[in-house]
């Protein structure tokens, strides 16, 4: 009887413990489970958040786009009256207006120096250069930047041997160095017709405008 009765009452301790380990597995299991779910729902915010962040940068993203596009075409609208002089030697004592009518007379174009509204030397984008600076020259209007850029590429073409350089200016010199009277770019366009340039040459084209 006393076995029994000893076996019943470790038999019954056991059970107790064994219980109460399943209860402290069961809480264990309940709180991991709760913080399972707290994590699958922030995980579910946050996933949501990301798709908004990411819904508003491209948003963002475009508009930034637009401004800039805008901005560049603002810019370009700005030099729609300016042609640039590449390469014109420099000298202290020059009198730019007197270069840009100097090329006028022999490109046969008709405009006068009321026709210009300012006339300067910019500066150069590589200092380490050894060409001369450009010659921003503003005009009235962008008809009478286009009747000089006209000439000036008239004049190119019907004298390919002799095409515009400091001998037409009366500078002398040992060799005569050509002069290049392009548009004036804003940055974003000057870079991209250099990269067109660039492409143009990789594939072979003989002209790039």
């Amino acid at each position: 009887q006393e076995i029994a009765t000893a076996i019943k009452e470790v038999v019954s301790e056991q059970t107790k413990q064994f219980k109460e380990l399943i209860s402290e597995f069961r809480t264990s299991l309940e709180f991991y489970n709760e913080k399972y779910e707290d994590m699958k729902t922030q995980m579910v915010q946050n996933s949501t958040k990301i798709q908004i962040l990411e819904k508003e940068n491209n948003i963002l993203h475009a508009a930034v786009q637009d401004m800039t596009k805008r901005l560049n075409l603002m810019e370009q609208y700005n030099r729609a009256n300016n042609i640039e002089i590449q390469n014109v030697p420099e000298h202290r004592t020059e009198n730019l207006i007197t270069t840009v009518l100097q090329i006028c007379k022999t490109t046969k174009c008709d405009i006068t120096e009321k026709d210009i509204a300012h006339c300067t030397r910019i500066a150069k984008k590589d200092n380490q250069s050894s060409r001369p600076r450009s010659i921003l020259v503003k005009f009235n209007t962008q008809r009478i930047r286009d009747t000089f850029h006209a000439a000036t590429i008239r004049f190119n073409k019907n004298n390919p041997k002799n095409k515009l350089n400091t001998s037409h200016l009366g500078i002398a010199a040992d060799k005569p160095i050509q002069i290049y009277v392009v548009e004036h770019l804003s940055p974003n366009m000057k870079a991209l017709h250099a990269a067109a340039r660039i492409k143009g040459k990789e594939l072979a084209y003989k002209y790039v405008w």
